[in-house]
Parts: structure tokens; sequence; C-alpha cells
């Protein structure tokens, strides 16, 4: 094949710890991601003066919510139907092959579902603990591209989530589905969770007046999403239903958290005028 075109054809399991319990890139991704996230935010909290100790009990709240969220957005938003059916599935690494359930791990998260279980987790923190929400959402949007970087790397590994022939003579086979170049769009997704993670860390840094106001988090949704609605046109469906809507499932879903997003900054920056007036 051209040199431009990537084969791919890396077997997604390192090794196997028992003969049904494998080690996988993905995970191995996920959990480097998680604290790689955990470091950089505790940085921010030390830097800020917050207790320690505050922090670590919001990241236990945080991890439970995105994989929660994640699973249950995925059952919910791509394939109600079968988890319906099949409710044992929805939070047990399991699958009914045949007669009898097999273990086979998570095989499905939706990211949109991750982002909605942070926010209710975070919400349910603030509210116990009594801390600013806005505060905590802009200090956890800083590093939540972190995690979303390892995550589509882990889909790469796993040779899913890719995109739709380049009909060129560049772009990567998965030899494991076919021999067809595809846009790498796990690649292009990471690439800009870390072009976003750099955006705002800088409006971190420079902005002191605005750390707690929500507009870092604004920013945050409307970055990444924005950027998940362009990529999703490179990519193929994940589920057959998607294939006769003008706009599928991960385009659908972003468009409220781009408006939130958009709502947040322009209010954010009006009471910012306003109050230096």
């Amino acid at each position: 094949m051209n040199n431009k075109v990537i084969n791919w054809n890396l077997d997604p399991v390192i090794f196997w710890i028992t003969d049904t319990f494998p080690l996988r890139y993905y995970g191995v991704f996920f959990v480097v991601g998680i604290l790689i996230a955990h470091y950089v935010a505790k940085r921010i909290y030390i830097k800020e003066d917050i207790p320690v100790a505050n922090f670590e009990k919001l990241f236990i709240y945080i991890v439970v919510g995105i994989f929660l969220g994640a699973r249950l957005g995925h059952c919910l938003f791509y394939e109600p139907a079968y988890y319906f059916q099949n409710p044992l599935e929805i939070l047990l690494p399991i699958k009914k092959i045949g007669d009898s359930y097999q273990f086979i791990g998570f095989q499905g998260l939706a990211s949109h579902g991750g982002g909605i279980g942070t926010l209710i987790a975070i919400a349910i923190f603030c509210k116990k603990y009594k801390t600013n929400f806005l505060g905590v959402l802009d200090k956890i949007a800083i590093v939540t591209p972190i995690i979303a970087v390892f995550i589509r790397l882990g889909n790469f590994m796993n040779s899913e989530i890719y995109g739709k022939p380049t009909n060129g003579n560049w772009g990567v086979v998965f030899q494991r589905d076919d021999l067809i170049p595809r846009h790498p769009t796990q690649i292009y997704e990471a690439f800009s969770y870390l072009l976003i993670f750099g955006a705002l860390l800088f409006i971190y840094n420079t902005n002191a007046k605005e750390k707690s106001n929500g507009l870092i988090f604004g920013v945050l949704l409307v970055l990444v999403f924005s950027a998940r609605f362009i990529i999703e046109f490179f990519k193929e469906n994940q589920v057959d239903f998607e294939n006769q809507m003008l706009l599928n499932m991960g385009q659908i879903l972003s468009i409220p958290f781009i408006i939130i997003g958009l709502i947040l900054i322009v209010t954010r920056k009006n009471r910012s005028m306003h109050q230096r007036v």
C-alpha cells in the first residue's frame, strides 16, 4: 500500500491476567488519563490554598460520576431496547452468550453521558459540602480534556470509533475490521482536546478574577463539543439507526452543551464588565 497509509492491527489486549480477564490498552489509558488529571487538579487546589482533603473527596465523586454517566449514557442513548431487555449488563461487565453469561468487560461508554454524570456528581458534592459549584466546575474543567485525550487514544488502540473512508491514498487501515484507509478520528479528537487543555490552562493562569465564575467551564463546553460536532462528520456512525439521521446522536447531544457554554460565557463576561463599571 501507499506509504501515506498506516496499517493498524494492534491486539487491544496487552495480556490476559486470567483465562477470562484481559488487561486492555483502553483500560490502562483510561486510568492513566484519570491519574494525570488528578495530579494537575491537585496542583491547582494547592495553588489556591484549598485543603487537599476536600479535593480528594471531590475526585471520588467525579470518578464515580464519569463511569456511571458514561455507561448509562451509552445504554440509554445508543442501545436502549437491548439493555432494557438485559438490565444486568448495564452495570456488570458481562454479556449473555447462549445460555450463560460471560465476562467481556464494558463494551460501550458514552462521553456525553460521562459529562452529565460528572455534573451531577459535582452538584451533589457541592450541596453536601456547601462548596461554590461554579468554582469547582472551573477547576475541574481545566483537567477534563486530559481524560478525553487518553480515552480517544484508548479507542485508537482498540481500532474503534474510527472515521469514514478517506477516498484517497492516505489514512489509517484498521485491519481488524477492513482494508480501507480511514480518517483516524480518534487521533483528531485527542489532538483537539490536548489543544483545548492548553487553552483552558492559559485562561486560568491569565484571568485571576474569572477562576470561579463559570467562564472556564463555559469555554470548555463550547470548545470540546464544537470539536466533537465537527469531527463527527468524519466518523462512521456507531449504531445503525444513525444512518437515517441528518445529524448523528453524538452531534445532537453536543448541541445543548454548546448552547449552555455560550450562555455561561456571555453572562459571565457581562457580569465581569458590570462589576468593573
